[in-house]
């Protein structure tokens, strides 16, 4: 990425120039000017990102400058310039807006680290503006609201991303929205015009996997009465999506490594190989590095993955996006419900900041939505929010995930029971997999004499 554009805004025409001389060298784009007059004029008609001004001027004072440069472009980071005695002057300038400041005779080492602090603050938010920009006419950008700073990172990394081919790996827990970044990623990439296939891996029986994922030839199995593509055959030239990626049996791991390497698939039955040109972004809440450890996810596999990883911190770790989520899906459910609720109350709104979420964005999503249906009024009260008051004065200690753990760990011991222990019928009674149901049962320790805790 280009360096920022600097300003030095200095009378003393040798320090002037020696400075500007040092940060051409480290390639950055310089102006210079020798008083207020021309650094205006010069603000006037060229960009900017930092301005490194000297507080005492001939024709003016740095903070009547700074005052002025900040109408013209608020983005703008000033680094004000004074005299050692002078440290009030610095700190009036830091309260008008200034970012830092720097004494003389200047610190160079000093001068380039707030630099380079500076400079990565004006590369997230250039990024972020491109982000926003680009994703206007082809993706819905209001689907991704955010204000943290943890956020604004993610969205950082994915317009670096985006537009290369690197395979990359999206974690974090459930419900924390891994696949809304997955479409932007597609969204923002080179292969936009192609199909994004998405492969839900621990939703699919084991039996069925290597045919949904790599396809088929007729007479392959009982049943295969003509060829079927594959779910990579469909992504070809564009991006599949492999969610739960953990769950992939060891056995398709090594025919998951040879798309990578090679680019090509095998169909189930088939002896010739077939060329697909398609990117993989995987998700996962998994620990993958333990999984390799335990051997059950090969290491070479999570390597060639794992090019990129991007975090998505779960939602208790980002109160400051509550807010923002919580006015846009009143906008998305009054309008699906043909409804007019117009917000919450202060009390349901501190209600749903101080609230953990365990189920994280997603839960918030079914909360407003469920809240929307069943409100007798304009504005949703804390009444029209059962049970979240009191698990909201819990606190963020871990309680209410213990809570919610503990009711799912009941909710599978009583459909094992009532299954007589036949983890087919189970699962199916509680809207899982099989091999989710297995993963629970693992997670959970649950054994055959296992109790139900209600």
């Amino acid at each position: 990425m280009d360096r920022v554009s600097i300003l030095i805004v200095e009378d003393e025409e040798t320090q002037r120039s020696l400075l500007g001389g040092l940060l051409r060298k480290e390639g950055y784009t310089v102006g210079e000017a020798a008083d207020g007059e021309s650094a205006a004029a010069l603000f006037q008609k060229e960009i900017f990102e930092i301005v490194l001004l000297d507080y005492k001027l001939p024709d003016t004072d740095g903070l009547t400058l700074l005052k002025k440069i900040k109408e013209v472009n608020p983005a703008t980071e000033v680094v004000m310039i004074t005299a050692f005695g002078s440290i009030e002057n610095a700190v009036g300038a830091l309260k008008a807006g200034a970012s830092e400041y720097l004494t003389k005779p200047v610190d160079l080492d000093d001068l380039f680290f707030k630099l380079r602090k500076i400079e990565e603050k004006t590369y997230l938010i250039r990024e972020n503006m491109i982000l926003r920009e680009t994703l206007k006419d082809r993706f819905k950008s209001e689907d991704f609201v955010y204000h943290s700073e943890k956020m604004h990172e993610v969205s950082s990394l994915v317009v670096r991303i985006a537009r290369t081919d690197s395979t990359c790996i999206i974690s974090g827990e459930s419900g924390v929205g891994k696949e809304v970044i997955v479409n932007m990623i597609h969204a923002l990439s080179e292969r936009k015009s192609f199909p994004l296939v998405k492969v839900n891996c621990a939703a699919i029986p084991e039996t069925l996997l290597e045919s949904e994922l790599f396809g088929y030839e007729k007479g392959a199995f009982t049943g295969a009465y003509q060829r079927k593509a594959g779910k990579f055959e469909l992504a070809n030239k564009g991006t599949i999506f492999l969610d739960e990626i953990g769950d992939i049996p060891v056995v398709l791991q090594s025919k998951l490594l040879r798309v990578i390497q090679e680019k090509e698939i095998e169909r189930l039955g088939g002896v010739q190989p077939v060329k697909v040109d398609v990117r993989i972004i995987a998700a996962t809440n998994r620990n993958l590095d333990e999984e390799v450890k335990k051997g059950t996810f090969r290491e070479d596999l999570f390597y060639r993955l794992n090019v990129v990883n991007i975090l998505i911190p779960p939602l208790r770790e980002r109160k400051e996006d509550v807010p923002l989520l919580i006015d846009f899906f009143l906008k998305k459910y009054n309008s699906k419900h043909k409804k007019n609720v117009k917000g919450l109350t202060r009390e349901a709104r501190d209600v749903l900041v101080k609230y953990d979420y365990p189920g994280n964005v997603r839960e918030l999503e079914n909360i407003i939505e469920r809240a929307i249906v069943l409100t007798r009024g304009d504005h949703i009260t804390s009444e029209d929010l059962p049970n979240l008051a009191e698990q909201a004065m819990a606190g963020s200690d871990g309680s209410i995930r213990g809570t919610v753990e503990s009711i799912e760990k009941t909710m599978i011991i009583e459909a094992l029971v009532n299954a007589d222990w036949v983890q087919t019928k189970a699962a199916a009674s509680l809207g899982l997999s099989e091999r989710m149901l297995r993963y629970k049962i693992k997670k959970y320790k649950i054994t055959k004499g296992s109790r139900s805790e209600g």
